[in-house]
């Protein structure tokens, strides 16, 4: 579905107060080994030097909180729109009040920055991401860090004053290669767990960022809410990024 977007457009956990909270290391054998009774929180991702992610296992409901009753927000899914297995952001691990064991997730969904609550059986193993990609609206630039130190930066177009790059805190759920040097969206596109005001596109308005026919107009602001850089850059950062990888949007 987000291919037929390019072709025609382009609270984390809070712990009981009597409750330890544990901070992950990005190698532990088991992330959530601190989950040893009731009340017990461990912090999976921080976002920045260390991610967590997985893919659903099952079409579990989205709750609102870590408890069987608490209200649904969504549901699991296994593919994006473009087909492609999806990809959920691990924050967080808390055992309820029974000792069952959940996951605190971002979901990819509208109104942006979603997050919800799934049993640990829901997702699949962890993977582990050590890179963050921050872009800047007002610099109009985008840096690429791996384990807190910039390793990659490109200058870039965002979304035009109508049509705003959505600011927050979102992934990479897709990596979508040989569009072609030529084309609007360049050799690369990766497709964001961010979604567009403008809800009416083909597959939903997903975020992409991409290379791009025409440099001449980066940096700037030309988009419909998508991140264009040179396609040299998209090429670079293609083999520096991988799935899961946190993309903060500030400015």
């Amino acid at each position: 579905m987000w291919l037929a977007v390019l072709a025609a457009w382009c609270a984390p956990a809070v712990a009981a107060a009597d409750a330890p909270t544990t901070v992950v290391a990005a190698d532990a054998a088991d992330a959530l080994a601190g989950l040893a009774k009731p009340g017990d929180t461990v912090v999976l991702s921080d976002e920045e030097r260390t991610t967590r992610w997985a893919h659903a296992q099952e079409t579990a409901k989205i709750r609102s909180a870590p408890r069987r009753g608490a209200a649904t927000v969504g549901r699991l899914r296994f593919l994006t729109e473009d087909d492609v297995a999806e990809v959920y952001l691990v924050l967080d691990g808390r055992a309820d009040s029974a000792g069952r064991r959940w996951l605190h997730i971002r979901v990819p969904m509208r109104p942006n920055g979603r997050t919800g609550w799934v049993p640990e059986d829901a997702l699949s193993r962890f993977y582990v991401v050590r890179t963050q990609l921050v872009i800047d609206r007002k610099a109009l630039r985008a840096t690429l860090h791996r384990n807190g130190r910039s390793i990659w930066r490109a200058s870039v177009g965002v979304g035009a004053s109508a049509t705003p790059t959505p600011p927050g805190d979102f992934w990479i759920r897709e990596r979508l290669k040989g569009l072609g040097d030529g084309t609007t969206y360049g050799p690369w596109a990766f497709g964001t767990s961010a979604y567009s005001n403008v809800s009416d596109w083909p597959g939903g308005g997903v975020v992409g960022i991409h290379g791009t026919n025409q440099p001449g107009l980066i940096p700037g602001r030309p988009s419909h809410g998508c991140v264009r850089m040179r396609n040299d850059k998209i090429r670079s950062l293609a083999r520096l990024m991988p799935i899961g990888t946190p993309v903060r949007v500030v400015g």
